[in-house]
């Protein structure tokens, strides 16, 4: 068997998450966008993958193309391990970190879906699962929206839709006591600060937040790879500390582990050379006894994959799930969740059915 094509697809989709615009990087996100790649071979079997991400999905399909593919086309892609790491190392200059990484990462778990296909199991029993899994835990992940009025709205909105468990983007205090006062002692409550603080500056927030009894205190400090500043929230803050979605390799997540002393890690499929880099990082937390929190608010093969790979795990980490709403999705109803779950496909590989129509309405370029 042979790869016969490597395809990137940019789609950009509509969506509603009840509040004013968002901002990446300072770019406004109209749009949902993520950066899909079909992989092809020569006996028919296809398989699908899913690069990061967001505001950068033309620069990774960019490195799809011209970084990745030329080195995977003609390759067996059965030996998931030895490809990848061939082209890592071919690539070692641009590939440790970045949209050369990412695109690496979606030929990864694409070559995962054929993998599972040629096999006739879903991924989760391919990853070692000796039980069937009908579907997985998934928490509510709220973009940020700056306003004590919309956090109270949306925070009793996920509620009402089940979720027991809740992230907040917000970087406030007073967004923060009106969701922890909505949600109640029973609901799990995590706040996401996207890196805001100087190391002085998150240890104060963290004693102030405190009170509120987060499950974690997520990404607290810039730089992210300020691994003695989290160290020290994590010791003089009183919060439990998450991170690892700036992470692209095995030593990022030993430095998060061994340094920072992190509570949670937080590796995403999407940047971390997918699959086969994520099951290393698991493989790591569990030898350390750090709890594993997968990053995974997307909509494409990226959060198939996560939910694989968590249905795989005995501990079953809840799966992120971003709390909005798309126009439309190539993965249909498979991006939904309900009563505070996720279905889990049974299928081979991925188990789902990408609709390329979706894709063909929605491409850029």
């Amino acid at each position: 068997m042979k790869i016969t094509g490597v395809e990137p697809f940019h789609i950009s989709v509509p969506y509603n998450y009840g509040g004013p615009l968002q901002k990446a990087d300072s770019i406004p996100w109209r749009n949902m966008e993520t950066l899909l790649v079909k992989v092809t071979t020569d006996e028919g079997v296809t398989g699908w993958g899913e690069g990061f991400g967001f505001t950068i999905c033309g620069t990774t399909g960019y490195a799809v193309t011209h970084a990745i593919a030329p080195l995977a086309v003609g390759r067996d892609p059965r030996d998931i391990a030895a490809l990848t790491t061939d082209i890592a190392r071919k690539q070692q200059n641009c590939s440790r970190n970045g949209p050369v990484a990412f695109a690496l990462s979606a030929l990864d778990i694409a070559l995962w879906d054929i993998a599972g296909k040629i096999a006739n199991q879903p991924l989760y029993k391919l990853l070692g699962s000796k039980e069937t899994v009908d579907r997985m835990p998934a928490y509510a992940s709220l973009l940020r929206y700056g306003s004590v009025d919309l956090v109270e709205r949306h925070s009793a909105r996920a509620a009402e839709q089940g979720y027991v468990r809740v992230k907040l983007h917000e970087i406030q205090t007073p967004q923060v006591a009106i969701a922890r006062k909505v949600l109640g002692p029973d609901i799990k409550l995590m706040v996401d600060t996207n890196c805001p603080w100087t190391p002085d500056q998150a240890v104060a927030m963290a004693k102030e937040w405190a009170p509120y009894n987060l499950l974690w205190l997520e990404e607290p400090v810039w730089p992210p790879e300020d691994y003695a500043a989290m160290a020290r929230i994590r010791k003089e803050g009183g919060v439990p500390v998450a991170a690892g979605e700036c992470g692209s390799t095995y030593a990022d997540f030993l430095q998060l582990i061994d340094t920072a002393g992190v509570n949670y890690v937080q590796p995403s499929v999407t940047k971390i050379h997918g699959l086969t880099g994520m099951l290393r990082v698991v493989e790591l937390a569990r030898s350390r006894g750090t709890t594993v929190a997968p990053h995974s608010p997307y909509f494409g093969p990226g959060l198939m994959a996560t939910m694989h790979l968590s249905a795989s795990m005995p501990e079953k980490p809840p799966i992120e799930r971003f709390f909005l709403e798309l126009e439309a999705s190539p993965l249909g109803d498979w991006v939904n969740a309900q009563d505070g779950h996720m279905r889990m496909p049974q299928g081979p590989g991925l188990g789902v059915d990408i609709d390329e129509a979706v894709i063909a309405k929605y491409r850029i370029g």
